[in-house]
C-alpha cells in the first residue's frame, strides 16, 4: 500500500514539474529577473487575461508541488 502511494506521488510530481514548466515558458519574456536589475526600462505593466491567469497557475502549481514533496518526504521517512 505505502509504496504504491509513493509511486502515485512520485507520477503527479512528474506531471505537476512538466505543467509547471510548460506554464513558465508561456509566459511573457519581459517577466525575467531584468527587472530587478534595472533592465525593465521603468515601464511597469500589470497582468491582464490570460497573462494573469498563467502567473496564478504558476504560483498554484508550484506551491502545490512544494507541499506534495513534503508529503512524500513524511511518508518516505515514516
Amino acid at each position: 500500500m505505502e509504496v504504491q502511494l509513493l509511486i502515485a506521488l512520485q507520477i503527479i510530481q512528474i506531471i505537476l514539474s512538466i505543467t509547471i514548466i510548460v506554464l513558465v515558458l508561456l509566459q511573457g519574456k519581459g517577466a525575467g529577473l531584468g527587472g530587478i536589475f534595472g533592465g525593465d526600462g521603468g515601464v511597469y505593466r500589470t497582468k491582464r487575461g490570460i497573462e494573469k491567469t498563467l502567473h496564478q497557475a504558476t504560483i498554484g502549481l508550484t506551491v502545490f508541488f512544494f507541499v506534495l514533496a513534503l508529503v512524500t518526504v513524511a511518508i518516505t521517512a515514516a
